[in-house]
């Protein structure tokens, strides 16, 4: 996913309680979802980092020596400027694009 399209701010915004809680009907509950869906991003963003820092690793045990590379910079600068997974995830679940469920829910329904 490509992240730097989200519409997600950059900085922290204050959000409606009411916007939050629409759909769970329970603050708890979708601040339980939002946290959920940021630790998924946070995971996939830092496995991203790593594949591509991983091209420029060097397996050198001199200590003497540390190559600054530029593109390897470019890349960290990139991943710095993002949303934090927090805001992104909180854009996600207002602009209804995380799925949840709650099992419990669904045994009573049967």
């Amino acid at each position: 996913m490509d992240y730097k399209k989200s519409k997600a701010p950059v900085n922290t915004q204050t959000q409606d309680i009411m916007d939050l809680c629409s759909e769970t009907e329970n603050i708890y509950e979708s601040v339980a979802i939002i946290s959920k869906r940021a630790n998924q991003i946070s995971g996939e963003i830092k496995q991203d980092l790593t594949k591509k820092l991983s091209e420029f690793a060097t397996y050198n045990d001199s200590l003497e020596e540390v190559f600054e590379n530029r593109e390897q910079t470019e890349i960290s600068r990139y991943y710095e400027k993002l949303p934090k997974p927090t805001l992104l995830a909180t854009q996600e679940f207002i602009d209804g694009n995380v799925y949840f469920r709650d099992p419990s829910k669904d045994v009573e329904e049967e």
